[in-house]
């Protein structure tokens, strides 16, 4: 079998009055994520990972935070993008593993929502995606509520090799 793993890593200021996306859905805060896009730290860390894996460079590759076209664009329709590409070489998820580093807000309570939306955006099941949150205890500038940082690390396999006995 014919396998890979891949690995993102991160990080976004947080500002007052921004909205906040965090793994596809808003989350209600008085700080948001500062990015060329929607700036969801998760789906940028899952894309990346998924791109790395398959081999295809990083997300800044295939969508350039110098191209107009992505200002503000919603993260999950790049992680649809990355999907198609991925799966267009033959490539498919075995599972994801996520941590998201984040003083505030909670991000326990949102976790099951997260995975149902990633999960309908990439068509794999809610079970081969991993969420989980950590603070850093008020250290660094997640601590200081400065930024938000995400790590991914995904297996994918080649689809060849899936249907083999």
């Amino acid at each position: 079998m014919k396998i890979r793993v891949g690995f993102g890593y991160d990080v976004h200021q947080l500002k007052e009055g921004e909205e906040f996306w965090l793994g596809g859905i808003k989350l209600e805060h008085t700080h948001g994520a500062v990015g060329h896009s929607d700036a969801d730290v998760l789906i940028h860390v899952i894309c990346d990972a998924l791109l790395g894996a398959a081999n295809l460079r990083d997300i800044g590759y295939h969508f350039s935070d110098q191209d107009p076209k992505y200002k503000g664009i919603d993260s999950k329709l790049l992680l649809k993008e990355v999907m198609l590409l991925i799966r267009k070489h033959g490539w498919e998820v075995g599972n994801i593993d996520s941590t998201i580093c984040l003083q505030l807000p909670k991000v326990n309570p949102h976790i099951d929502r997260m995975k149902a939306c990633l999960a309908e955006v990439m068509s794999v099941q809610e079970n081969d995606i991993s969420i989980k949150a950590t603070t850093t205890e008020k250290l660094g500038f997640v601590g200081r509520a400065e930024g938000v940082s995400a790590y991914a690390t995904v297996l994918i396999q080649h689809a060849d090799s899936m249907m083999r006995p």
